[in-house]
């Protein structure tokens, strides 16, 4: 979110890394002669930021109506003036109770924004979104419909049992960053709901071989030597990923066990 409350669509919490722009999002205004509105990516073609308002515009078109968005909501943010802003724009569109919510995911990595979305966003379904089978169960598995959890923890025994007890529940498996061909063929064996990859023609080029013959394809991509690598695919890596996982979370986002305590990298509006 800018500081005049225009939310934006974007990964990173600063601008540098893919855009000619410099510092914190939170701390920049969209509008006027320095903000946000005139930056640019660094890649050609140049494109503006595009902003949440912007995206339900594109999501409400006629052709688009089959499209659905699944939201990434960072953990710079805070909580209830993000989810105010969302509502207000979602509610915004006519008929959206049925043309829009249902096509909504609300992705969450930290507890503090599950009471904010349960009680300002209820028609939207939620996610989970992390590293961690641990976090997953003991903080979003009574409150989340879908867990989309990162390609390499999925793999391990402990996610295997997670994905077990998630189709045991009727909870739906979202799986990230998937890019390899074999780690997508992977996922397919899992049956699990959906892949993200940053390689969306690789995906659907894979998806269109196996729906005309899903043994070749099987049979072509049937090793699974890949697990023994690369080092994350190994317990201790991945207990040390996670560690430093929740830290980061702690650091930025609060206690996991107080999500009303105060968090040290939230900025709240006055």
């Amino acid at each position: 979110m800018s500081l005049d409350d225009v939310v934006v669509m974007f990964h990173d919490p600063s601008l540098e890394r893919t855009t000619d722009g410099h510092g914190l999002i939170r701390e920049k205004y969209w509008y006027g002669p320095e903000g946000m509105e005139n930056v640019r990516t660094k890649k050609e073609p140049k494109q503006a930021i595009p902003t949440f308002p912007e995206t339900i515009e594109l999501l409400m078109k006629p052709e688009n109506r089959h499209v659905k968005l699944n939201i990434d909501v960072k953990i710079q943010n805070e909580p209830n003036r993000l989810f105010t802003l969302l509502n207000k724009t979602i509610t915004s569109h006519q008929s959206w109770e049925t043309l829009l919510a249902p096509r909504i995911l609300l992705g969450l990595w930290h507890p503090r924004f599950l009471s904010p979305a349960k009680n300002i966003l209820p028609y939207l379904r939620r996610s989970y979104i992390g590293i961690s089978p641990y976090i997953a169960r003991k903080y979003f598995w009574d409150s989340c419909d879908v867990f989309s959890i990162h390609f390499t923890i999925l793999a391990s025994w402990d996610g295997a049992k997670f994905r077990q007890e998630a189709k045991a529940a009727g909870k739906k498996i979202l799986v990230w960053t998937v890019n390899d061909p074999k780690h997508m063929m992977e996922c397919v064996r899992w049956d699990v709901d959906g892949i993200l990859t940053d390689y969306t023609k690789v995906w659907l080029d894979l998806r269109a071989e196996l729906e005309k013959d899903e043994q070749k394809v099987a049979t072509q991509y049937n090793s699974r030597l890949f697990l023994w690598q690369s080092v994350h695919f190994y317990k201790p890596m991945q207990l040390l990923t996670q560690y430093y996982h929740h830290a980061y979370l702690e650091s930025v986002a609060g206690p996991l066990d107080d999500p009303n305590a105060p968090a040290p990298a939230i900025k709240v509006k006055s």
